[in-house]
């Protein structure tokens, strides 16, 4: 088997060549009469086609009937008939014979109501055996049914020289068989006289001779068929005009290309109408024209119409008084025909073929293919391809035989066939031939193809000049199809086209100069499941079931390809290109909601778990009609004389029809009658004439329009009057009897009286007016009409005016007037009023609507008129008054583009033409707030003098600040270009404009940023502002950094001031100082009252830390391994806990609280408190105890103090602060007493005569000198609490200890946030030692009640944990929260700015105060001071208490 089909390849390539076909696998050869020679072998095409097929036919009953058939061939071909598709057993039929060249003879015809077996579709088969068959074109016979007649001729009459039609309605079978007799005798037709093609006779320009009985007779076979006799009457001449009307008007034609169409058209009126047509509102010329004739009556002939006659014609009467015409399509239709028939075509087993068949026709043709006679059913190797070519794949030797290609249409159908013969192989000729391909293997598997690789014989090693063919088929199918290799020594090939998840087999034949090989063995390979998606599906209709819905059904696709999840059903508007779509679950669904009479299509595409499948072809169905929903428009009356009123309108609105208009009904009565109501239903016409109406009487008309589901809205009534008597319409009116006009300002009043002769018919004046010519405009006026006003004039201007009377003939004679407009100096007698209800809603940082009522306005405050509003405002400051206007034509208008958090004033006035009313009442509104869009400005640094360490940041708020600052953050960092979540925060709370930042390192390059915020949060940053800090510090400071060299570990920094001179004797500075020659008996008293008080404080203190318990000190060692233990860095020292000082608020008292001796914090940590009950109130049976414990501290240690500490609720998130890696020293902080620990650390004043040097002494070891910060340094700015750096250290020894401990200014925000406003919080004095002092109540806040909300003003988000590393390296020291290198969120702070009187009130409490305020921070001291300078600071220091006495009291 296998040899054998490559012999045969290799005799495919011969012959190809003999074709001069290039491709040795080619699809095929074609030729019409070529013959192949392989050989001996020689086969040729045989002619065989049908010289005659059977046409259309219509016979009468008892007929006979041939239909012709005849083909050629040269073996003469047997010739049978199929009747609608069955063969007829001609054998033994007695009525149906074959005649000798083919054709059907059928003898008497049979027909009747409930038998016709001779009607139906007749087809001619011939056949040659061994050959194949053809069949011919499918030919109708149609026997025409019994006479009957559907309308007979009526009487009539016609008046002379007018045109009549006489009916005779039939079966349009019957219309051929139709003829006319006048008294019983047969009617000769001419020009003047004819029938229509649907039997009717028209006789035009009627003479006396045309008058008598007419009936019309069917002679289709068998005894004729009368209608009834009916008399025609010539009238003679009539003496008055009658209406123009239609008896019969063109209907719509459907012809084939060739025949004839006749459009009748008959019009009747006195006098007698002239008819004309017009193609596509193109005038028709049918004199001179060959094909277009003008038959009698005015009907239209097109002789053998074509494609191009299609379109609409028009029928146009007119009779000089008027015109009427009427409309019809002519569609044209075409038998299919073909552009391309199918070709003979040579081909071999294995290949693939296309029939090419091209055809046209309308409507468009469908085509089907026949082979042998026989349908050809589509399947996977026959495929009609390009809508009309069949493919037959993969060919074996039964597909031999004769094609056709036949289409049909509405109107036809035509066949065209070819031949396919299947040649046989030669044998190939003498020499090796290659062996079987090696090793074939499918290299890559898809869905729809395969790609498969091998290798060369072992015949032929190389194989560089070897073909391949590769057969392959399904598996189980004999019919095999065949790919060849593009060029020699390929050795591999696609596969393409394949069906998805099929088993194919394959094999591959090498081929060489001698002929095809051995075949390969045969390879088995399944191709790629597909996502199988689901098919289309089947049987989808569409029914209208209401005018609004739509029910459309399917069915489940045939190849649902797994379980079909739902439905997407789409429906679209006819004319529209928006789909809509819906989910459906079952199989029908209704769509509501849709307009009425409207063409909808539909589809419907079917969803499994793998997606959509194929969508159905689109079914398309119109919604039912309905009753119109709107009425007709534009209801004209024209009264034509005493008893006559013609009406017309125009059709309702477009989309309101819901249907096709059949009509429409008019009603009228009488106005005097209101209920007796007359109706007259007409035809589609828009215009009605109602007569029989009474003289001088006024009737009220409405028109509805109607369709098949009856009577739509009407419109509203419209009167008009009869005439009181005929008048005369033959001339035009006569000239009015008076003009009159009346100037004002922008208008001219004009009145008339009608013309004196009144028998002449008036229907309306013209007046035409312009300036200094009455032609620029013209106005017409009903008659009844006596006067108009001609609005929108000029003032001040010359206006002509005329005035003429018209009716249908046309205008009379023109009266003349001018007037001149009054100047517009003229006072408006009615001002308008301006608009009232004036509101403002805010709806955003920039946008405000502004609305308004207008009371000139209906209550429905709907404009119907051309007034327009105009709106202004500005923003509500006295000094602005430069006002922004717009226009709006609503009562609403919406501003934009306002300034954020700015309060605006609005107001409105109305204008209407010139006429304007007066600003209404104002009303205003306040944007809302928006973050700060710019940022602060003039952003500087400075050193502080005498401290090289501390800065001070000053700056400007941001010019867009966009609300109520509410702080500010500065960020600093040593690193310009480092993230900004890397740099230092120091939050700044208020409006203040200054901030200090302390215990930076020395000569190092700073880079400032400061950003402002308000309620709406943080606006931008400024740009980075450098700043270098010095590189050493002031001699002056020396003192101090010895006395803080040798001070031990654990020891609170305290800045110096730069002023500060230390007293005579100060045991704390080694070097000494010249002391001020001051007075020798007060500085005794200070020293001796400072000594005592000092011991007694340390001799307390011992004792009460000998009282604590070891239990306590666990207690504390626990909370600090569990609160360091989280730290993120890690030292090599022990963590201390700074001394706390907690504020008694009764009596305002600093205590040392829990300290613990630990001489090397790293981190403090404090929870934050978010509201007053976080605040615990004091005890009061602790005073006893804190009497015992109180110590004095002066100058900014009390202030910072407050501000360090503002709860310790140990449930809060802790906030840690690093410190430098130097041994910190103890921190004095604010706060309520919890509890009354003994304290770790005692403290005792110094020296009293030198409040601004205190002395902290622990238990055991000297501490360093503590000072206080200069009053000067503190006003309008808030420290933050540094370390400095210490030389000593503290014993190894020292318990391990846990310190709360925060920021100064955080704190005293927090604590202060709900005491008092930022305005009174900056006045608050900071602690002080004495409770008895008059200004107590002031000095100290109370402690906000429980209940009080907590608002401050930054958010209190809690800071994360952190420590730093303990390190003998200066790092940067923190600002505020934080590490340099760490983002912190902003914390709430409030910083009291205190006035100077502050410090000194709190230094006159008793005498040693007074004393003592002469070296008071708020004081510079020279070196040497005499008593009368003391005295007059005493005397000034007393003046600023009574002023701060009266501003509390305020």
């Amino acid at each position: 088997m296998a040899e054998g089909r490559a012999r045969r390849l290799l005799g495919s390539l011969w012959i190809a060549l003999l074709l001069g076909q290039p491709d040795p696998a080619g699809a095929a050869a074609r030729s019409g009469s070529q013959s192949l020679h392989t050989g001996s072998l020689v086969r040729t095409f045989t002619p065989f086609y049908f010289l005659v097929e059977p046409t259309d036919i219509l016979s009468v009953r008892g007929a006979s009937v041939i239909m012709n058939c005849s083909a050629y061939c040269e073996t003469s071909p047997k010739i049978e008939w199929k009747k609608d598709g069955t063969f007829l057993n001609l054998v033994s039929d007695d009525r149906r014979q074959l005649l000798p060249d083919g054709s059907l003879l059928i003898n008497s015809v049979v027909h009747s109501k409930h038998n016709k077996p001779d009607e139906g579709y007749y087809q001619c088969v011939a056949t040659v055996e061994s050959l194949g068959t053809i069949v011919s074109r499918t030919a109708k016979l149609t026997v025409a049914g019994l006479p009957r007649f559907s309308s007979q001729p009526e009487a009539s009459s016609v008046p002379r020289g007018s045109s009549a039609i006489l009916n005779c309605e039939v079966n349009a079978d019957l219309a051929p068989f139709v003829r006319w007799e006048q008294e019983r005798q047969p009617l000769l037709l001419d020009e003047r006289v004819f029938k229509l093609p649907s039997g009717a006779l028209i006789i035009s320009n009627a003479t006396d001779t045309d008058g008598g009985l007419y009936r019309c007779v069917i002679e289709s076979g068998g005894t004729p068929k009368y209608s009834d006799e009916a008399e025609l009457k010539v009238l003679p001449d009539p003496e008055e005009p009658q209406d123009l009307i239609f008896v019969r008007q063109p209907s719509s034609l459907t012809k084939l290309i060739g025949q004839n169409a006749v459009f009748p058209c008959v019009a009747v009126g006195f006098p007698v109408p002239y008819i004309r047509w017009t193609r596509n509102e193109e005038e028709l010329i049918t004199e001179g024209s060959g094909r277009f004739l003008l038959l009698a009556g005015g009907s239209l002939e097109i002789s053998e119409v074509t494609e191009q006659d299609a379109g609409t014609y028009t029928c146009i009467a007119d009779n000089g008084n008027d015109t009427i015409e009427a409309q019809a399509e002519l569609t044209v239709q075409v038998l299919p025909e073909f552009l391309k028939r199918p070709a003979n075509i040579y081909a071999y087993e294995s290949m693939d073929i296309v029939f090419e068949c091209e055809v046209t026709g309308k409507p468009t043709p469908t085509v089907k293919w026949v082979k042998n006679g026989d349908m050809v059913i589509p399947s996977d190797y026959f495929k009609i391809i390009k809508e009309h070519n069949l493919q037959v794949l993969g060919l074996v030797k039964s597909d031999e035989g004769f094609y056709q290609c036949i289409a049909e249409n509405d109107v036809g159908n035509a066949q065209a066939g070819a031949q396919l013969i299947i040649l046989d192989l030669a044998p190939a000729t003498t020499g090796p031939l290659p062996s079987a391909p090696r090793d074939v293997v499918a290299t890559l598997v898809s869905t729809r193809f395969i790609r498969l690789t091998w290798r060369t014989p072992v015949s032929d090693p190389q194989g560089d000049n070897l073909t391949y063919s590769i057969f392959y088929t399904k598996e189980g199918i004999n019919r095999e199809r065949v790919e060849n290799t593009s060029r020699p020594g390929e050795t591999q090939v696609m596969i393409q086209n394949l069906m998805p998840e099929t088993v194919y087999v394959f094999r591959v034949v090498a081929q060489n100069k001698h002929g095809p090989g051995e075949s390969s063995a045969p390879l088995k390979v399944a191709t790629q499941p597909e996502v199988q998606l689901p098919g289309p599906a089947p049987n989808i209709r569409a029914l209208a079931t209401s005018p609004t819905s739509v029910t459309v059904t399917w069915e489940t696709p045939l190849s649902g390809n797994g379980e079909i999840q739902n439905y997407k059903l789409y429906h679209m508007e006819k004319g529209q290109d928006t789909e809509q779509d819906v989910d459906v679950a079952g199989l029908s669904y209704t769509i509501n909601g849709l307009k009425k009479y409207t063409e909808y299509s539909f589809r419907v595409v079917a969803y499994n778990k793998h997606g959509p499948g194929v969508s159905t072809q689109d079914v398309v169905v119109r919604t039912l009609s309905d009753v119109p929903s709107a009425p007709p428009q534009n209801l004209t009356l024209e009264v034509r004389n005493s008893k006559s009123i013609m009406l017309h309108w125009q059709p309702p609105p477009a989309g309101t029809h819901s249907g096709q208009i059949t009509g429409y009904k008019i009603r009228y009565r009488k106005v005097s009658r209101k209920s007796d109501v007359t109706e007259s239903i007409g035809g589609t016409q828009l215009y009605q004439l109602i007569e029989g109406l009474e003289r001088g009487t006024e009737y009220s008309f409405r028109v509805a329009a109607l369709t098949v589901n009856g009577t739509g809205p009407a419109t509203d009534w419209v009167s008009a009057e009869t005439f009181e008597s005929d008048l005369d319409e033959t001339r035009v009116p006569e000239v009015p009897s008076s003009l009159h006009v009346r100037p004002l300002v922008t208008s001219i009043v004009v009145s008339w009286t009608p013309p004196e002769n009144q028998n002449i018919v008036v229907r309306g004046y013209a007046i035409g007016y312009g300036i200094g010519s009455p032609h620029a405009q013209t106005i017409k006026v009903d008659y009844k009409q006596r006067y108009y006003t001609i609005e929108n004039l000029d003032p001040s201007s010359h206006y002509v005016i005329t005035l003429k009377a018209f009716n249908n003939v046309g205008e009379g004679i023109p009266l003349y007037e001018s007037a001149v407009t009054r100047p517009h100096s003229v006072p408006d007698p009615s001002p308008m009023m301006p608009p009232v209800g004036v509101q403002a809603s805010i709806l955003s940082h920039d946008t405000i609507r502004i609305t308004w009522a207008d009371n000139s306005l209906p209550k429905n405050q709907k404009i119907t008129d051309a007034r327009y509003y105009t709106v202004r405002w500005k923003t509500n400051i006295p000094a602005n008054t430069k006002y922004k206007t717009a226009n709006a034509t609503t009562l609403s208008y919406l501003v934009t583009g306002l300034k954020p958090n700015t309060l605006y004033e609005f107001s409105v006035m109305v204008t209407k033409g010139r006429r304007s009313s007066t600003w209404s009442m104002t009303a205003h509104g306040t944007t809302f707030e928006l973050v700060p869009t710019s940022p602060p400005k003039d952003v500087t640094v400075v050193s502080k003098e005498g401290k090289p360490r501390t800065i001070i940041v000053n700056w400007q708020p941001p010019s867009e600040a966009n609300g109520k600052i509410t702080g500010y953050i500065i960020y600093y960092s040593t690193d310009v270009n480092a993230e900004i979540h890397d740099w230092v925060i120091e939050p700044v709370v208020g409006n203040r404009l200054t901030h200090q930042i302390q215990e930076l390192t020395l000569d190092t390059p700073y880079y400032f940023k400061i950003q402002a915020r308000n309620s709406k949060g943080m606006g931008p940053m400024s740009e980075a502002v450098q700043f270098r800090t010095p590189k050493a510090e002031s001699s002056d400071k020396m003192p101090n950094d010895q006395a803080l060299g040798s001070a031990g570990k654990g020891s609170r920094p305290v800045d110096i001031g730069p002023d500060y001179k230390p007293p005579l004797g100060g045991s704390n500075s080694p070097h000494g100082s010249p002391t001020s020659p001051l007075d020798s008996n007060m500085l005794l008293v200070i020293i001796v009252s400072v000594g005592v008080i000092t011991i007694v404080i340390v001799v307390i203190v011992a004792v009460f830390c000998t009282r604590r318990t070891t239990s306590h000190q666990k207690k504390k060692r626990a909370a600090c391994k569990s609160v360091n233990g989280s730290h993120k860095y890690k030292g090599n020292s022990k963590d201390v806990k700074p001394p706390d000082l907690w504020i008694h608020h009764e009596r305002l008292e600093l205590k040392p609280i829990d300290k613990s001796p630990d001489p090397n914090p790293i981190m403090t940590d404090t929870p934050i408190p978010r509201n007053s009950q976080d605040i615990t109130p004091v005890d009061n049976s602790m005073d006893s105890n804190i009497h015992q414990r109180r110590n004095s501290y002066r100058g900014h240690e009390s202030e910072d103090s407050m501000s360090t500490l503002a709860g310790r609720r140990g449930m809060r998130p802790k906030m840690m602060m690093p410190f430098d890696s130097q041994p910190p020293q103890p921190v004095i902080s604010a706060h309520p007493i919890h509890s009354l620990d003994n304290p770790h650390h005692h403290f005792h004043s110094g020296s009293l005569a030198s409040p601004t040097r205190s002395y902290l002494h622990h238990q055991v070891n000297p501490w360093p000198t503590g000072t206080s910060m200069s009053h000067s340094d503190r006003v309008n700015s808030t420290e933050s609490v540094r370390n400095t750096p210490s030389t000593d250290t503290m014993p190894a020894s020292s318990s391990q200890t846990c310190a709360d401990h925060q920021d100064l200014e955080s704190t005293t925000g927090s604590y202060l946030a709900n005491a008092q406003d930022e305005d009174s919080a900056q006045n608050l004095p900071t602690a002080h030692v004495r409770p008895s002092h008059p200004l107590k109540s002031f000095a100290v806040p109370a402690v906000p009640p429980a209940g009080s909300s907590y608002d401050p003003a930054l958010p209190s988000t809690p800071l994360l944990t952190q420590q730093a590393l303990t390190h003998p390296v200066h790092s940067v020291k923190t600002a505020s929260i934080g590490t340099l290198g760490r983002t912190r969120p902003p914390m709430p702070v409030v910083v009291p700015s205190a006035p100077d009187v502050q410090e000194t009130t709190r230094m006159l409490e008793d005498s040693e105060s007074t004393r003592s305020h002469l070296l008071s921070p708020s004081f510079h001291l020279p070196q040497n001071y005499e008593p009368d300078e003391l005295t007059k600071e005493m005397a000034h220091l007393e003046g600023l208490m009574k002023d701060l006495n009266a501003i509390t009291t305020a």
